[in-house]
């Protein structure tokens, strides 16, 4: 037996907040997911995207409390291109999202940015700066 990896999942403090979030990076949940307590969306090449409330964990984790400090995950995008990286990135600031490293021409070669989700997860925008990899 080999388990294969299948979900990320994320705990999220708003759901309705959090589908619209990742709505907006081109995520497919299924209407109706901003109210429900675990929410899906299937990604590309099989892997989903898991959403649970705090609730819902507590509801099967008794004594579960969310981490403090730091952001609890982080997501990495690949964008078509370094203009893509630009264009997302002020489209989620200017709908109020944080963002918390503006784009730039990495020295390792991407433009790079990173936004936080509505539980200040880390989500960063990448594109190579040179010919498609």
């Amino acid at each position: 037996m080999t388990p294969r990896f299948d979900a990320i999942g994320l705990v999220v403090s708003d759901m309705a907040a959090s589908v619209t979030f990742y709505r907006r990076l081109g995520f497919a949940f299924p209407q109706g997911s901003e109210s429900e307590p675990h929410a899906e969306a299937e990604l590309p090449g099989g892997l989903r995207l898991l959403l649970d409330t705090e609730e819902t964990v507590r509801s099967f984790h008794a004594g579960w409390q969310p981490p403090t400090g730091g952001s609890r995950a982080g997501l990495a995008l690949r964008c078509a291109d370094p203009g893509e990286v630009d264009t997302v990135y002020e489209e989620l600031v200017a709908a109020g999202c944080h963002g918390e490293l503006k784009p730039w021409d990495a020295f390792w070669g991407q433009r790079y940015a990173t936004v936080h989700d509505p539980d200040g997860n880390g989500v960063d925008l990448f594109a190579p700066l040179g010919p498609a990899e």
